[in-house]
């Protein structure tokens, strides 16, 4: 404390803007370097995506399977050849990723000079109403590439078939039936392109997710829509065939029919049942009367995946192959994750049908505020598991995070109850349930965004419903503890426009004592919160006073009981080392299986082989990753263990906020409306108003109503906007998985 050079915690807005602006600017080499790498995985994108997309034209095609020939009698055969064209290109992006994230991971959030608003696609709302929910630009763009791709193969294939007809003259079958089993196969084909992307979405701490900075909660829409789109082609894939069989009077034969060689019907049944079984049961209407059933049946995407295997044997699946593998490293690594139990520090149940957790974390554990984790309490359920927003900012304490949960469901229900239920001395003005406590938890994550998007725009509109809030708690607190110890933050205007049905909830917003986070903070942040009680005329208790209750700022260091730190949104070293070595490991295991049983005893059949691949990479995740793992481990022990020893024996005061404000005191304008609904035209537009031509982050986090609602309102703004008016930029944040 002495040898440290000491620095105001309040600047005046100059200040704090010229502190802000000249940090840790990259050097030239720095930015040559990601400039290389940004450019080399766009081309090798550019040109993946433009070879699946150009495979049905005659010139493409040919020169396809002219390397596939030329490259059949290698140590790897065709299985090899398909696996570099369709796989390779993903898995070199991958790698490049890796390099590209760990030059990035140390660089301080870079203000923005330019003081004119401009549109971003992929926080442009297009789409409001329809199957898609809220469609941004990007995502426009997305669906339409993928529509335009399933039309043109569609019209080129066909032209294919029926080109192919003459060939089939000499036999007795009639060309109506030639065209319908015809039109089935590539229905097939087309179904496998889009399963290539298919998995790669759910693989929660994927490099390619954390490249483009895509948040999981986010990633799912998209394996939804092409979970439809695939399961559409596989089905129709199967019933072309099914009809063209029944014709014939043989259904029975070749749905049961397993060839050696060629293609297995039956493993291809078994896999499209399993699907369907999939498909359905994650329809909405389904998911919402029964999510049980849906998160149950979806684990058959283990059956689905291994018969299609057998079904198309190894080349055919190598198609495939990169996304499902990508996901099974993802897959491994949680299962290692979630083994551990986890030390929840305090639990409260608050009068709102609110429960906060707060769980204890090792200090090395990066995560950004938005983010969220998955929680498993085997007390209440073996299988369950279920997401929630972090609720403190990862400034909030070295060892701790807490989590808001509103009680709606037979779950969280059981918690509460196992909650309250538990014997010990109470704290009444704390609601912490002490030393009788014992509720342990598995985790996996923290999950969400790889850079704070939220600390990139001086203007933020954060809109809540109910339980909403949580996040925007941790969006504020982290960007208090910034401006108190002087980092980097953009944002000095904040809106919170919060809606809740009964004003027992009012007390969410004061477990954040933001005053005595950083004293004054208004010197610098202009902070507004509006908060609409829509189900009370007037307020219930006397002279309108809102209850607080205050979290606890100090917990204890975790003590073997913290969560563990092998996530992929964690270290990128070690995270990047467990993909590269998983991957060469498959090479080597599929080299040696070719060289030591599948040459030397000539194995041809194709369900045998497809089996073979998918025990290769099982195997290779398994045997090469988890030694990345144990490594990854043995150095969180090691290293992360000696951290939190220097903690301890300096003690927690870091987690203690300054309270030296006069509680009378506030530093912002708190509003509360009774009986009302915000006004959403009537709000942006008086924002508009009072910023002027800027970039508006707008951020909800609420019910799908809400989410349509605020969209519309940006798109309006946007498509009317004129040249000394913002542009708001739209961002959701949900668990509508």
């Amino acid at each position: 404390m002495g040898t440290e050079s000491s620095e105001p915690l309040l600047l005046s807005s100059k200040q704090a803007e010229n502190t802000f602006t000249y940090i840790n600017k990259p050097s030239l080499l720095l930015k040559s370097t990601k400039w290389v790498l940004k450019f080399s995985m766009w081309l090798i994108f550019i040109c993946w995506a433009s070879f699946l997309f150009l495979v049905p034209s005659d010139s493409v095609n040919q020169l396809y399977t002219m390397f596939v020939h030329a490259t059949s009698g290698t140590l790897f055969g065709i299985t090899g050849s398909i696996f570099l064209i369709y796989s390779g290109p993903v898995f070199i992006i991958g790698f490049l990723a890796i390099i590209y994230l760990w030059i990035c991971g140390d660089q301080e959030i870079q203000e923005n000079k330019k003081k004119t608003a401009s549109f971003r696609l992929w926080t442009f709302p297009v789409i409001i109403d329809g199957p898609f929910g809220v469609v941004t630009a990007a995502e426009l763009i997305g669906i339409l590439l993928f529509a335009a791709y399933i039309i043109w193969a569609v019209i080129a294939y066909t032209i294919k078939n029926i080109n192919l007809l003459p060939l089939f003259e000499e036999t007795k079958i009639s060309r109506y039936l030639i065209m319908l089993e015809l039109t089935g196969l590539r229905f097939g084909f087309i179904g496998l392109i889009c399963m290539a992307f298919l998995f790669l979405p759910v693989a929660r701490g994927s490099v390619l997710l954390r490249l483009i900075d895509i948040p999981f909660e986010h990633a799912t829409r998209y394996h939804v829509w092409l979970g439809h789109l695939t399961m559409l082609l596989f089905t129709l894939h199967g019933l072309f065939y099914v009809i063209a069989w029944a014709i014939q009077g043989h259904l029975l034969q070749e749905l049961t029919a397993w060839k050696n060689i060629g293609i297995a019907n039956l493993p291809g049944v078994i896999s499209l049942v399993a699907g369907l079984l999939m498909w359905v049961t994650s329809l909405p209407p389904v998911r919402r009367i029964n999510f049980e059933l849906f998160f149950y049946t979806h684990q058959l995407y283990v059956v689905f995946v291994v018969f299609l295997a057998m079904h198309v044997g190894d080349f055919i699946f190598s198609i495939v192959a990169v996304g499902i593998f990508l996901f099974m490293l993802d897959r491994f690594l949680r299962f290692f994750q979630s083994r551990k139990t986890v030390d929840i520090l305090s639990a409260k149940c608050l009068p709102s049908g609110t429960v906060e957790l707060v769980i204890s974390k090792p200090e090395g554990l990066q995560y950004n505020a938005l983010g969220w984790v998955f929680i498993q309490i085997k007390e209440l359920s073996w299988l369950q598991w279920h997401p929630f927003s972090v609720s403190s900012s990862p400034l909030d304490g070295k060892h701790h995070l807490a989590i808001l949960i509103k009680v709606l469901g037979d779950w969280t229900e059981k918690l509460r109850t196992h909650i309250s239920s538990v014997p010990g001395e109470k704290d009444e003005s704390h609601g912490l349930l002490h030393p009788n406590l014992s509720l342990k938890a598995s985790i996996e994550g923290p999950y969400g965004h790889e850079s704070p998007y939220h600390l990139t725009y001086e203007n933020l509109i954060l809109v809540a419903g109910g339980i909403g809030i949580s996040p925007f708690l941790a969006i504020l607190s982290d960007i208090l503890h910034r401006i108190r110890d002087s980092k980097p933050c953009m944002p000095r205007n904040i809106l919170i426009v919060w809606a809740v049905k009964n004003s027992d909830e009012l007390p969410l917003l004061h477990s954040l004592d933001m005053n005595s986070l950083c004293p004054h903070f208004g010197n610098i942040l202009n902070l507004e919160i509006q908060t609409y009680v829509t189900r009370e005329s007037e307020p219930p208790l006397e002279d309108g006073k809102i209850p607080k209750y205050a979290s606890s700022s100090v917990y204890p260091a975790p003590t073997g009981g913290g969560m563990s730190s092998l996530v992929g949104t964690g270290h990128i070293l070690w995270a990047g080392s467990y993909m590269v070595l998983s991957t060469i490991g498959l090479v080597v295991l599929y080299a040696l299986l070719n060289i030591f049983y599948i040459n030397p005893y000539n194995i041809t059949y194709w369900w045998y082989k497809g089996i073979l691949f998918i025990i290769c990479m099982a195997a290779s995740v398994i045997l090469f990753g988890g030694f990345v793992i144990g490594l990854w481990h043995i150095w969180d022990v090691k290293y992360g263990k000696n951290m939190d020893d220097e903690n301890r024996i300096s003690g927690t005061k870091h987690d203690e906020p300054a309270s030296n404000k006069n509680p009378s005191e506030e530093d912002f304008v708190n509003i509360i409306k009774y009986g009302q609904r915000p006004n959403f035209k009537e709000i942006f537009g008086s924002m508009a108003e009072r910023w002027g031509n800027t970039d508006i982050g707008v951020m909800v986090c609420g019910p799908t109503t809400l989410q349509t609602s605020i969209a519309r309102e940006c798109r309006s703004k946007n498509f009317r906007r004129m040249g000394n008016e913002p542009i708001f930029h739209f961002n959701s944040h949900s668990f509508d998985l």
